[in-house]
C-alpha cells in the first residue's frame, strides 16, 4: 500500500519546524526515562494519583444544546517530577461539555489533543457537539500541556525540544487519571478515551495505566511515535541539523542516556537494519546539512569519532543486550584524518594534481564523518522515542477487547512498516482501516471516528453494565 499524496503535499505546504532547540536538557531526559519505568507499570503508576485528587470548576456556560464547564487542576507531574514542566503548564485546563438532557446513563468520553490541535474549539466543534446531538454523549476536552504555552508565545508549535514530547506524554497520562477519578466521583458512567493522531497515541498510554476496563478509541495512531519522526512525512519537519550538532558535541547522549534505554522488542532493530541497508537514501532530507568539523565545533579531544559502539540495548523479554553492535561509525576520525594528511604530504610534492587528490580525500573523510553522525543521531532518536512512546513498554489495558483502533490505509504521517502492530501488542483489540491518508481521514472521516466511539461504548455496556454477570470489580 502506497502513501497518500495529499499527506505529502500538505506537509510540504507547512513551514512549522519541530524540535528547533534540539534534544532538551540531558538531565530532563534522564528524569523522564526513570519516570517511564514507573508509569509503564500500572500497579506502580496507580499510586501516583489519589482518587480524591482536587479538581476545580471556575466557569460554567449554558448554551442552547449543552452546558460547558471550564475547570483546572495542578498537574500531578509537578508533584512527581518537580520543575520539569514549564511554569505555564503546571495548571492543567479542561472543558466538560454535557448535554442539556441525558438519554441513557451519563457517558463521558475524554478527548486528547492531536498535533496542532490548540485550545478546545476544534474538538468541541468537530467531535463534542456532534456527539451530543447524535447520542447525547458528553465530552471532556483536556488541553495539551505545551499548547497552553501558546497563550503567552507567538510560536505555532511549542514542542521545541525532543524531551518536551516525553514530558507532555507523562503529564497527559497522570492528568487523564485525575480526570477519570473525578468523573467517577461526580457520578458519570461509562467513561472512555479517544484522540486523533498524537491525541490517539496519548490516549493509549493513558488507558494502559487505568486499573479498570475502559473503552479506548485511538484514531490515526499506531504503536510507537518513533516511526513518525524518523520515516513519516513529519521527519522532514524535524530540525536534524541542530539534533546532529548537539549529538556530536555532547558525549552524555551516548555515554549515559543510551544506557538508560530499555527497549521493548525487535522491531527497532529491523528498522535500524533497513536504515543502514538503504543508506544514504534514507537520509535524503539531511543531505543539505553541512556537518564539517567547523560546524560541529569538534576537536580530537572532544570526540573520538572513529570509536565503534552499540547504539541501542534490547530487553526482548529477557533483559539481555542486543548482541552485536547495530552499526559502527565511519573510521575517518579527525586525528586519523590529520595523520593521513601528514602522511600524504610527506609522500607527495605540492604540485597541483597531487593537491587536488589531497583535497578529494579530505572531502571523503568529511562526508564519512557527517554520515556517521547523521546515522547515530537518527538511531538515537529511534531509541529514545521507543523508550517513552512504544506501547509495548507499557502495561496492557485491563480488557483489550474494549479497544477499537481507526487507521488510514495510506497514512504517510503514521507509517506502520517495520514496527509491531497494535494487534500483536494488545491481542483482542479491533482495527478498522479507512481508505485514504491521514489528512483526508481527518478532514472527511470524523463521522467514522464518532461511530467507532459509539460502538466501543456499546460494547462496554453489553459486557460491563450493572446487569452483566461479568462486570469487572471496581
Amino acid at each position: 500500500m502506497g502513501v497518500s499524496r495529499l499527506d505529502v503535499l500538505y506537509r510540504r505546504l507547512l513551514l512549522t519546524k519541530l524540535f528547533i532547540q534540539g534534544w532538551g536538557k540531558p538531565d530532563d531526559l534522564k528524569r523522564i526515562f526513570e519516570l517511564r519505568k514507573i508509569i509503564g507499570n500500572r500497579e506502580r503508576c496507580r499510586h501516583l494519583v489519589p482518587k480524591d485528587y482536587p479538581v476545580y470548576i471556575d466557569k460554567v456556560e449554558n448554551q442552547s444544546d449543552c452546558q460547558i464547564q471550564n475547570g483546572f487542576f495542578i498537574s500531578p507531574l509537578e508533584h512527581v517530577v518537580p520543575g520539569i514542566l514549564p511554569p505555564e503548564a503546571v495548571k492543567a485546563r479542561f472543558q466538560l461539555i454535557v448535554p442539556k438532557k441525558w438519554r441513557k446513563n451519563q457517558p463521558v468520553c475524554i478527548h486528547l489533543a492531536g498535533t496542532g490541535d490548540h485550545f478546545f474549539w476544534r474538538r468541541r466543534t468537530l467531535m463534542a457537539r456532534p456527539m451530543i446531538k447524535e447520542t447525547g454523549m458528553a465530552s471532556l476536552l483536556l488541553e495539551n500541556p505545551y499548547y497552553i504555552l501558546l497563550l503567552s508565545t507567538r510560536f505555532r508549535s511549542s514542542l521545541k525540544n525532543v524531551s518536551d514530547l516525553f514530558v507532555m506524554g507523562a503529564a497527559l497520562i497522570l492528568e487523564s487519571a485525575v480526570l477519570l477519578h473525578w468523573l467517577e466521583r461526580e457520578g458519570y458512567w461509562p467513561l472512555g478515551m479517544t484522540g486523533i493522531s498524537m491525541g490517539g497515541h496519548m490516549a493509549c498510554l493513558a488507558v494502559t495505566n487505568w486499573p479498570k476496563p475502559i473503552p479506548l478509541i485511538p484514531c490515526l495512531s499506531w504503536s510507537t511515535a518513533s516511526n513518525v519522526f524518523t520515516t513519516g512525512v513529519l521527519s522532514k519537519a524535524v530540525n536534524w541539523r541542530e539534533l546532529d550538532k548537539q549529538y556530536a558535541m555532547h558525549s552524555v547522549f551516548e555515554e549515559e542516556i543510551i544506557r538508560m534505554l530499555e527497549y521493548c522488542g525487535t522491531d527497532s532493530f529491523k528498522m535500524g537494519q533497513d536504515f543502514v541497508k538503504n543508506a544514504p537514501g534514507s537520509f535524503d532530507s539531511l543531505s543539505g546539512v553541512d556537518m564539517c568539523p567547523d560546524f560541529l565545533g569538534l576537536s580530537s579531544a572532544q570526540r573520538d569519532v572513529g570509536k565503534p559502539r552499540s547504539i541501542l540495548r534490547s530487553r526482548a523479554g529477557g533483559g539481555a543486550e542486543a548482541g552485536p553492535e547495530l552499526f559502527v561509525r565511519g573510521q575517518g576520525c579527525e586525528s586519523g584524518a590529520k595523520a593521513g594528511v601528514d602522511q600524504m604530504l610527506s609522500a607527495v610534492s605540492s604540485s597541483r594534481p597531487h593537491m587536488d587528490m589531497l583535497h578529494a580525500k579530505n572531502i571523503g573523510v568529511g562526508n564519512r564523518r557527517r554520515q556517521s553522525v547523521q546515522r547515530e543521531s537518527l538511531f538515537f532518536m529511534k531509541g529514545v522515542m521507543d523508550e517513552c512512546t512504544h506501547i509495548a513498554n507499557f502495561s496492557v489495558p485491563v480488557d483489550p477487547s474494549m479497544v477499537i483502533v481507526v487507521q488510514a490505509k495510506e497514512d504517510a504521517y503514521i507509517p506502520r512498516t517495520g514496527v509491531l502492530s497494535l494487534q500483536e501488542i494488545w491481542p483482542g483489540c479491533e482495527v478498522r482501516y479507512l481508505n485514504g491518508g491521514h489528512i483526508s481521514a481527518y478532514l472527511f472521516k470524523q463521522g467514522l471516528f464518532r461511530q467507532a466511539i459509539y460502538d466501543a461504548f456499546e460494547r462496554f455496556l453489553r459486557k460491563y453494565s450493572p446487569s452483566s454477570s461479568r462486570q469487572h470489580p471496581g
